[in-house]
């Protein structure tokens, strides 16, 4: 079985390797834990981003950052491009950002590998019948302040590792590699939606690819969560090839998938947030998917593609002044 683990420390050791020309800083804290800052008191990087993102994908995806396809009408933003021959356990299995990390007055949610040892949620790995056993835990943080001991050691036990294992990656939503990471979620929106709204075996999809645009810095980590969401919701484009049954509905799925089904789609995210009370789980689950999807039928050979590029729900939530 791979490990997601095993593979992402082999980026983490290449990012440690150059954290000057990656613009990040490493922090070894007094219980032996590694700390990646990719954005808290550093800058970042265009290349920090991509290798944060592959960390996020369990090291078991291709990420690269292009300037705007022909389609997204006039949105000329940098695009963070990934592609996956492992789409249910390189994006649920290890980027979902399933862990919410509370330690004391410390929080932050937390994605990749480590959520795999830790079972977080223990529900999605019985669904997509992964495991990893590794003696190491990688853990991407979003967040804006540094985890400490405490952090690390709580991570190590519910990994069931030693501290000295623990590596965790940090950037804020209001930096650059942040707004890449959340981004490069766009393959992942759609195999989420895909198992928890409609209940779709993520399985039988055996390829993914997809794109999304990166929000400039817009302001702080609130304004940017709004910002960094809307380039999936109605920018995000993405690829899936499945191999269905002879009782799957792929059209349907196909129809079902983009984020314009939703009954929250159509205003900028923090419009929505603000409509919902700032309660996330007020919101539809169904909204949270590509703007657009292509799905190749491997079984029958059959195409289809639903959803919608929404530049200007985009530009209304970048505040994008046109000269």
């Amino acid at each position: 079985m791979l490990s997601v683990n095993k593979k992402a420390l082999e980026i983490v050791n290449k990012m440690i390797e150059n954290k000057e020309e990656l613009n990040i800083d490493v922090i070894k804290l007094e219980n032996g834990a590694t700390v990646l800052d990719c954005g808290v008191n550093v800058l970042g990087s265009w290349e920090a981003g991509k290798l944060f993102t592959k960390i996020c994908l369990g090291g078991l995806a291709h990420v690269g950052i292009s300037l705007s396809p022909c389609e997204c009408k006039g949105i000329n933003l940098p695009f963070v491009k990934v592609k996956t021959s492992h789409p249910a356990i390189s994006t649920l299995g290890s980027q979902k950002a399933g862990w919410a990390l509370k330690v004391g007055k410390y929080f932050a949610m937390g994605s990749g590998p480590a959520r795999a040892l830790a079972k977080k949620p223990k529900k999605t790995y019985e669904e997509i019948g992964y495991e990893d056993n590794a003696d190491v835990a990688v853990l991407c943080l979003e967040a804006s302040k540094l985890p400490n001991e405490d952090v690390a050691d709580h991570v190590a036990k519910e990994c069931g590792v030693e501290p000295e294992n623990v590596y965790l990656l940090v950037a804020p939503t209001a930096s650059l590699v942040g707004s890449i990471q959340i981004s490069g979620r766009v393959v992942e929106n759609g195999t989420y939606k895909m198992l928890e709204v409609l209940e779709f075996d993520v399985n039988k999809v055996k390829y993914a690819a997809g794109l999304a645009p990166i929000a400039p810095i817009i302001g702080d980590d609130f304004a940017m969560m709004g910002a960094t969401n809307d380039m999936v919701l109605y920018g995000g484009i993405t690829f899936y090839y499945i191999k269905s049954d002879e009782n799957d509905d792929i059209e349907g799925l196909c129809k079902s998938l983009p984020s314009c089904t939703s009954k929250d789609y159509g205003k900028p995210f923090m419009e929505v947030f603000k409509s919902a009370d700032y309660d996330f789980y007020k919101i539809d689950k169904g909204m949270f998917a590509p703007a657009v999807v292509v799905v190749n039928d491997m079984t029958n050979g059959k195409v289809y593609r639903a959803g919608k590029i929404n530049a200007e729900v985009i530009k209304k939530s970048l505040g994008w002044v046109e000269l």
